[in-house]
């Protein structure tokens, strides 16, 4: 793997709520330079990362129901369906964790089937919170985003206790197949991690040190 297709794996994240417009254009700005796949920001910096990215390949990715996942699905669907009309290429949805763990996954279900068909025909990413859950309870959140009709799972908000392993990366590929995304997010920080990543079966990365991912040494021969 040379550098380039690493970075098509790479969506450039900036989700700290005290970021300001200069690192918003500066994250943009480096997406574009590395050839990452996306940003990943906020929706309030839809427009904005939308209108800087416009000339090139770039996805503006952002997030809805962020980090806690616990609000009315209306209100998710409606930050998602929002983001897509101001030039959203990718959202990336919290589940609603709490009903996940009472066993009301009839609600999660419908909780993410009404982000995806908000979103339109824009991808939907489900971020599972890995970190909060049982491996029984991720493979039922991975089993419901697939039949919700998502288009990734994501493992991590990277707000809570800890981000991707490489273990939860490995269980949610073999519970949704070969067919569906994966992203790790949440604490991938070296290209040791992102190779590991990718080899449980990643098909995307979320973190925010893709540049120093790309500046790194491995013999990826052994992946």
């Amino acid at each position: 793997m040379n550098k380039k297709e690493l970075a098509g794996y790479i969506d450039h994240t900036l989700l700290k709520s005290d970021a300001k417009e200069g690192q918003i254009r500066t994250l943009c700005e480096e997406a574009i330079q590395n050839g990452f796949k996306s940003v990943c920001v906020n929706t309030t910096w839809t427009a904005y990362c939308a209108d800087l990215l416009k000339s090139s390949e770039v996805i503006t990715c952002v997030v809805a129901g962020f980090p806690l996942g616990a609000m009315e699905t209306e209100a998710k669907a409606y930050e998602a369906k929002r983001a897509v009309e101001l030039g959203a290429g990718e959202v990336d949805m919290v589940i609603n964790i709490g009903a996940l763990k009472s066993g009301n996954t009839e609600l999660v279900r419908r909780d993410i089937a009404g982000v995806v068909k908000a979103a339109g025909n824009t991808d939907v990413k489900v971020i599972i919170e890995a970190c909060l859950l049982s491996d029984e309870e991720k493979v039922t959140a991975c089993r419901l985003s697939k039949e919700a009709g998502a288009a990734f799972v994501k493992t991590s908000t990277g707000m809570s206790t800890h981000g991707a392993t490489v273990e939860d990366v490995r269980l949610m590929r073999k519970t949704v197949g070969p067919d569906m995304g994966v992203k790790a997010a949440g604490g991938v920080r070296t290209l040791e991690d992102t190779m590991a990543m990718i080899e449980a079966g990643a098909t995307r990365i979320g973190t925010s040190g893709g540049i120093k991912i790309l500046a790194g040494e491995i013999n990826t021969a052994d992946y």
